[in-house]
């Protein structure tokens, strides 16, 4: 899957998530760890006005659970995903799948109780620098939420943790044609990956194995 910003273009399904799929606010705050709160409020710092708030999810707590899986749900349900709902078998496999993973992190965008984006990365290591680094695998921000600032706090988040994990960089892939997505990504620093002018710029490639 690729990276990308404000995935879900379908209006009605803002609605539905607004209706169905609510988070508590005050459950989600009082069931974090420690280290998650201090990260919420370190991110947080100089927002108090903002109804925007990004937390580091715990994949512990139902809430969280249910905010990934609606916001990987809205990318799948975009043109730049798979134009269609996530299948109830990926549905069911998602968040174990996700816990299991040794690397999942994963930072939430809520507009007061209601989750409207969210970056799912993973942490790799770079050979080349012997660090690790972290991969923005899906990046989403709802259309009802665009032009809040939602998807550059997304990336300042992912960016805060990975300078205090140590990390040397952050990756990420974009289609093409997701003009608003490279603009926005241009403007955080990201830059298309080459290690020398004349050997040219990577290719993201990939083989299903299904």
């Amino acid at each position: 899957m690729v990276a990308d910003f404000a995935r879900n273009d379908n209006c009605s399904y803002d609605e539905e998530l607004a209706n169905g799929e609510r988070a508590s606010r005050n459950g989600r705050l009082a069931g974090m760890t420690e280290e998650n709160r201090q990260a919420t409020s370190g991110r947080t710092a100089g927002d108090a006005s903002s109804p925007i708030q990004i937390i580091e999810a715990d994949l512990r707590l139902p809430e969280h659970q249910e905010a990934v899986l609606a916001m990987v749900d809205a990318y799948s349900r975009d043109a730049m995903g798979e134009a269609k709902p996530l299948d109830p078998d990926v549905r069911a496999r998602l968040i174990p799948g996700l816990q299991k993973h040794p690397t999942t992190l994963i930072f939430l965008a809520f507009d007061g109780d209601r989750p409207v984006g969210a970056a799912v990365c993973f942490i790799g290591f770079s050979t080349f620098a012997a660090k690790p680094l972290i991969n923005i695998h899906d990046f989403v921000v709802l259309t009802a939420s665009r032009g809040k600032g939602v998807g550059r706090r997304l990336l300042d988040a992912v960016e805060g943790k990975a300078r205090e994990l140590g990390c040397c960089k952050l990756t990420l892939e974009v289609m093409d044609n997701n003009h608003h997505a490279l603009r926005m990504y241009r403007a955080a620093g990201f830059v298309r990956y080459a290690l020398q002018e004349e050997t040219g710029t990577a290719i993201f490639m990939s083989k299903p194995l299904h």
